[in-house]
């Protein structure tokens, strides 16, 4: 059975994407209240993870990570993103708002270190295919409990993805998140605003 028909059937989406070991898993733990299998090696989600409410129209998916993945073969790691392309190609008028999570302390480095005339970072090209599709697309950038010179790092990555710097000013799309310590008001924050201009404000109450 293909793991990305697993879907239930809902209108209303919020999808997380991003790199393996980002804390996909640990933030979607913290929004939703409720845990998924989260592994200390890269690549353990490999289908996508749903939580649906009953009572509610709406489901959150965390789909796989994708990129490098130690002791997964590259033609795997292709397929995971081709697998996620497509679903977010599929789906992209029911989701509401995607969350790019990124890890605060590596995302530049690893993005200059694969930027060159015929290569575009993951991470820059998720956030600019999300928004191609017409998803409101927050990046949600994780681990800023590791990270120092904080102001200076978000004005490096809204640089990298495009946007104008300061950060301040994007914090609609741009959320400096501590997923492991609970800290994920700033990603609420911007989930609401998004929420909200699509009429769902009924889904607060989750964010």
């Amino acid at each position: 059975m293909d793991p990305f028909e697993t879907r239930p059937t809902r209108e209303a989406e919020i999808v997380l994407v991003g790199r393996s070991n980002v804390g996909k898993s640990t933030l979607m733990r913290e929004i939703t209240g409720h845990r998924f299998d989260t592994g200390g090696k890269p690549g353990v989600t490999r289908s996508p993870n749903h939580y649906d409410w009953a009572s509610e129209d709406f489901v959150i998916t965390d789909l796989p990570g994708f990129g490098f993945m130690s002791g997964v073969e590259a033609e795997r790691q292709e397929q995971i993103k081709t697998d996620i392309v497509q679903y977010l190609e599929t789906y992209a008028d029911s989701i509401l708002v995607g969350i790019l999570v990124v890890d605060g302390k590596s995302a530049v480095d690893i993005i200059d270190r694969h930027s060159g005339p015929d290569e575009i970072p993951y991470d820059v090209e998720m956030f600019h295919f999300l928004r191609e599709l017409g998803v409101p697309t927050v990046v949600a950038v994780n681990k800023m409990d590791k990270v120092d010179d904080r102001d200076e790092r978000l004005d490096e990555l809204c640089d990298r993805l495009g946007l104008h710097p300061p950060w301040k000013q994007w914090q609609d799309t741009i959320a400096p998140i501590t997923a492991k310590r609970g800290q994920i008001d700033a990603l609420n924050e911007a989930v609401r605003t998004h929420v909200h201009e699509q009429n769902r404000d009924d889904l607060f109450k989750f964010f």
